[in-house]
């Protein structure tokens, strides 16, 4: 014979789970496949990196009481701001880690950026390569998997692949996000 108390508790558990945990289980629907998921943690994080350089260098007025870190300011603080607030209200500590993660990747745009001022070339174009190769590499993945990306039923999972990656991470060391 069945115990109520336990039928209750399994329900209460299915509907008790977090916004991000019924997220990460959508976006794990069509991430089922070893290549794929390969695939996506090469690709998502050079996508990451390579949105957040195209939204760098879109030129930004010169505004006077930044002064010396008028270069530090631009488009791209929009873009980190949006995405940080709403990886925090879905998981703070995923959110830190984002934001580890994109101080990181923006140490990586400015030596971009430096490259270019020495003659190199464009911070754009360099990220627009990255960033079609890597989608290309997606698409290529989501072939593979059999399934369409989630982000065409939901443009939020645009969103969710970055942590989706990071969760695995803590999971791996145990660590509650």
């Amino acid at each position: 014979m069945s115990n109520p108390s336990n039928k209750k508790n399994a329900t209460s558990t299915a509907t008790d789970k977090r916004p991000v945990d019924i997220y990460f289980d959508k976006y794990a629907e069509s991430h089922q496949n070893h290549t794929n998921k390969t695939i996506h943690w090469i690709c998502v994080p050079l996508i990451v990196f390579s949105l957040l350089g195209l939204v760098w260098a879109i030129p930004f007025p010169y505004i006077k009481f930044l002064g010396q870190y008028n270069g530090f300011f631009n488009w791209a603080s929009f873009l980190i701001g949006f995405s940080i607030y709403y990886y925090y209200k879905l998981s703070p500590v995923l959110s830190y880690l984002m934001l580890l993660i994109i101080f990181a990747f923006c140490y990586g745009i400015m030596e971009l950026d430096n490259v270019q001022k020495a003659g190199g070339p464009a911070l754009w174009l360099v990220c627009l390569i990255i960033f079609v190769i890597s989608w290309i590499g997606q698409f290529i993945g989501h072939k593979i998997e059999g399934k369409k990306p989630s982000f065409l039923d939901d443009i939020k999972f645009l969103l969710i692949g970055p942590i989706w990656l990071l969760h695995f991470i803590l999971n791996k060391f145990k660590l509650k996000y």
